[in-house]
């Protein structure tokens, strides 16, 4: 009995989880009449005009394009920068135990909030020439990641025996090499779900897309869809369009990796 009251708040929680995207999708296969007018539940004509909408006479592949190309390079730099980083506060010790202060200091980059710093950020992004780019946006994206990639990633390390990189070491490995070939592949579950986190994280942000693009040439997908709200009315069937396809990225990569992220979620969980 109490098994079967588990299973059923598991379905309810499911039920309540997918139930907005179940609508979105819906939503997105909806005529126009049916959407604004007839208020159905379930689409009595499937159509594919949104979809088809969003390539034909909109932008919506560039900014699909800018979206998966920014947040690939941006969560590739933070990753290379990161773990090394988050290696060096777990392995070694700094002068009066800094190396206890030094994570939470680049966390305070993430407590921030963001819209404290755009105006400072867009005025040396302005004097760097680097507005309305995908460059701008993978510096702004890289420097925020790499604090977010240092704080999961240096409790991952330190669940790791020094003894195996001491043992590599002792063979003729150099730090660098057993750091390599000994910590990074034991490793890998955490970097798995540092880098979903930091995808999500990611591909998601609006403001700084926002206020650092003007253009389709650089717009991020959120900030595509932002424009399918017009001054009088919004395009329901196309933003649910483009809500479905901008979320495909995530899901088949989150599909790919999702064995070594509940390793990753699970890592330390039992001693």
């Amino acid at each position: 009995m109490r098994r079967g009251g588990y299973l059923l708040a598991v379905l309810v929680a499911i039920g309540i989880a997918l139930l907005p995207m179940l609508w979105m999708l819906s939503t997105s296969v909806k005529t126009n009449r049916e959407i604004t007018q007839d208020g159905t539940l379930l689409p009595h004509s499937f159509t594919f005009a949104n979809y088809a909408s969003l390539f034909n006479g909109r932008a919506f592949g560039s900014y699909l394009t800018n979206s998966v190309v920014i947040t690939t390079a941006s969560v590739g730099i933070a990753l290379a920068l990161g773990t090394m980083a988050a290696y060096a506060l777990a392995r070694f010790r700094l002068w009066g135990g800094l190396e206890r202060y030094l994570g939470f200091g680049l966390l305070v980059t993430r407590v921030i909030p963001p819209i404290v710093i755009i105006i400072p950020v867009f005025l040396v992004f302005e004097r760097l020439d680097l507005l309305n780019s995908r460059l701008g946006l993978i510096v702004v994206y890289s420097a925020f990641n790499v604090s977010v990639v240092v704080w999961m990633m240096e409790s991952f390390f330190r669940e790791i025996p020094v003894d195996l990189e001491e043992a590599a070491m002792v063979d003729g490995d150099t730090r660098f090499t057993a750091f390599r070939r000994i910590v990074l592949p034991l490793a890998a579950p955490g970097l798995v779900a540092t880098a979903i986190f930091a995808i999500i994280l990611t591909y998601n942000e609006f403001l700084f897309a926002l206020v650092l693009t003007s253009t389709p040439a650089a717009e991020t997908m959120p900030v595509g869809a932002a424009t399918l709200i017009g001054r009088i009315n919004v395009d329901w069937g196309a933003m649910s369009a483009a809500g479905v396809i901008g979320a495909l990225p995530i899901v088949l990569f989150a599909i790919l990796v999702q064995k070594h992220l509940v390793r990753g979620l699970t890592v330390g969980a039992v001693k």
